[in-house]
Order: structure tokens, then C-alpha cells, then sequence
């Protein structure tokens, strides 16, 4: 088995991404920016035992932020919406 835990940083956990879960049975990762979609389906199917059916990557741009004169910007990041398989659920994230 390959390790992918370097692939996958966490879970993004929002409103959002909470109805995605309870409507269309779709789970949110925080990933690697230069992760494929192929990688991830891989990664998620061997760390959680579990069906993906589809993965969509949205590449989220970092807000820049301000501390008084000084201007800085946050590091881009990278975003996987897992769609599961009917019945699939990932332990933690049931509700």
C-alpha cells in the first residue's frame, strides 16, 4: 500500500460542506496542491475503505491579509469534494 497521508491535510468543515454531506452524500478534503484527481479518489478509497464515486478540485486562491501597514497573503490551498457511493459513509463524519 502506498502511503498517501501526505495527500490528504484534513477535513473543511463549514455549513456548506456540512448539507453537502446530508444531501448528496459528498465529503470535503483539504489536499495537497499538487494532487491529481485519480490520487486523491486513490487515497480516500485506502484510508477510509470506501467507495468514491466522483472527485471535484476546486484551486482556492489565498485572501490577502493586513496587519496594520504591512500586507501579506495567505498560501493558496487546494479543495476535493468526494462524492461517495450510496450507502458509504466515513467514520467521524456521520452525523
Amino acid at each position: 500500500m502506498k502511503d498517501y497521508h501526505h495527500l490528504i491535510k484534513g477535513p473543511v468543515i463549514t455549513e456548506k460542506t456540512h448539507s453537502l454531506r446530508m444531501m448528496g452524500n459528498k465529503v470535503t478534503f483539504r489536499v495537497n496542491l499538487k494532487a491529481n484527481k485519480i490520487e486523491i479518489r486513490k487515497a480516500i478509497e485506502d484510508l477510509f475503505k470506501v467507495k468514491v464515486l466522483e472527485v471535484n478540485t476546486i484551486r482556492m486562491r489565498g485572501k490577502k491579509k493586513r496587519m496594520g501597514r504591512i500586507e501579506g497573503v495567505r498560501p493558496d490551498w487546494k479543495k476535493a469534494i468526494v462524492t461517495l457511493a450510496p450507502g458509504e459513509k466515513i467514520p467521524g463524519f456521520e452525523m
